[in-house]
């Protein structure tokens, strides 16, 4: 793959991954901005270039950076991420016994992390 392949396919990977975690669908983006639905397929597919205007519409959209949606954000979490942010939007939907099972997880998680390191 070229650079440029390369970057529309991790633009696509993020803008499917930030709709997802936004809790629209397809659909509801394509009406949002005044698309066709197929066009946001395409999109997050990889298969349609994406505008600056158009990358900026759907970063207000999903309340995420631009600097996200083409990789040029940091792969640590810092506070103001906007991964944590939506992590943090989707967490408020959960039930108790839902959340508790989660944590348990990723504290799973993290100690194998811990142990490969």
């Amino acid at each position: 793959m070229t650079g440029e392949t390369d970057l529309r396919a991790l633009i696509a990977q993020r803008l499917r991954e930030a709709r997802t975690l936004a809790g629209l669908s397809q659909g509801q983006v394509a009406k949002i901005l005044n698309m066709h639905r197929p066009s946001i397929s395409e999109i997050e597919a990889g298969n349609r270039r994406v505008s600056a205007e158009e990358l900026a519409r759907f970063a207000e959209i999903y309340g995420v950076n631009i600097s996200y949606l083409t990789g040029d954000a940091s792969d640590t979490l810092s506070i103001d991420d906007p991964r944590l942010k939506l992590a943090a939007r989707e967490l408020q939907n959960l039930p108790a016994e839902s959340l508790d099972a989660l944590l348990k997880a990723l504290a799973a998680l993290k100690h194998n992390e811990d142990k490969k390191g």
